[in-house]
């Protein structure tokens, strides 16, 4: 099975208010490291919204099983699957043990269908802390967000 690194990462300015994601898929094929950059932004969305599109989008590209690595900055994404919550959330009709609606359900929906098809490891990393990948795409998710800074 072929694995993947994703490194994923979402801003927002306001919350809610424009938002980009941005991500990065790096893979070894052959001998040679290719890499690949994808982003993209919504005039009016949450930050958790955005860091749950990016890992979507990122998984969304992949285009037979394979074994993803994923590297985000985001507490809401790797706990929501790691710590079983997205699941459950689903298995309760997207209500929390609180008894409140789950935010997000459609995507993670997503993402949850997602990583049944791929074997899929979720890893945190500390934002804004000097890590290459995650500075890049901290970087595409502004350069999204703020096309959309005027836009009403």
């Amino acid at each position: 099975m072929k694995t993947i690194q994703i490194f994923s990462d979402g801003a927002c300015s306001g919350n809610p208010g424009p938002g980009g994601w941005g991500a990065i898929l790096r893979t070894d094929w052959q001998g040679e490291t290719r890499e690949t950059e994808i982003f993209g932004g919504e005039a009016h969305t949450t930050n958790n919204r955005m860091e749950l599109t990016g890992v979507i989008e990122a998984l969304s590209r992949l285009k037979y099983p394979c074994k993803a690595v994923i590297q985000t900055d985001s507490r809401y994404v790797v706990d929501g699957i790691m710590k079983g919550w997205a699941a459950s959330w689903r298995r309760n009709n997207w209500i929390k043990s609180d008894k409140k609606p789950a935010l997000n359900p459609d995507l993670w929906e997503k993402l949850l269908d997602l990583c049944e098809m791929h074997e899929v490891e979720f890893n945190w990393i500390k934002g804004h802390a000097g890590h290459a990948e995650n500075e890049r795409c901290d970087e595409l998710a502004v350069i999204e967000r703020d096309k959309f800074k005027d836009v009403r």
